[in-house]
C-alpha cells in the first residue's frame, strides 16, 4: 500500500509539472512593466521589461534580474533585482495587460504590464 500511495504520488507530480508551463504559456512573451509609488522617496515611473517562456519569468536587460512564475490561471509572482536593491511582486495577467501590487524593505506600491 505505502509503495502504490508513492507512486501515485509521483505520476500526479510529474502531471502537474508537465501540464503547468505548457498552460501557463499563453502568457509567454516580452512584457512592459510600469512601477508606481504613492511615497516620494520611492521610485515611482519606472519602466522594466520582462521576458515570459514556458511560464517563467526572465529577465530581457542586463540591468535588473527577473525570477518568477505565471500559474495557469495568470497569477504571477516575479523577484526583481538590480544590485543590493531587490522587490517581490504578484498580481495576475490576462492576454495582454496585467496588474498588482510590489514590495521591497522600505517601500510598497503597484504595477501594471502590457504585452509588447
Amino acid at each position: 500500500m505505502q509503495r502504490s500511495r508513492k507512486s501515485a504520488v509521483a505520476s500526479l507530480l510529474v502531471v502537474l509539472s508537465l501540464a503547468t508551463p505548457a498552460a501557463a504559456a499563453k502568457f509567454d512573451g516580452d512584457w512592459n512593466v510600469q512601477i508606481s509609488s504613492s511615497s516620494a522617496a520611492c521610485i515611482s515611473g519606472a519602466s522594466v521589461s520582462i521576458g515570459i517562456s514556458n511560464g517563467q519569468v526572465a529577465s530581457n536587460t542586463s540591468a535588473v534580474t527577473a525570477s518568477g512564475h505565471v500559474a495557469e490561471a495568470g497569477a504571477i509572482r516575479v523577484t526583481l533585482a538590480s544590485g543590493i536593491k531587490r522587490a517581490v511582486g504578484s498580481g495576475t495577467l490576462t492576454g495582454t495587460s496585467g496588474s498588482g501590487t510590489w514590495r521591497a524593505a522600505l517601500c510598497s506600491g503597484t504595477w501594471t504590464a502590457h504585452r509588447v
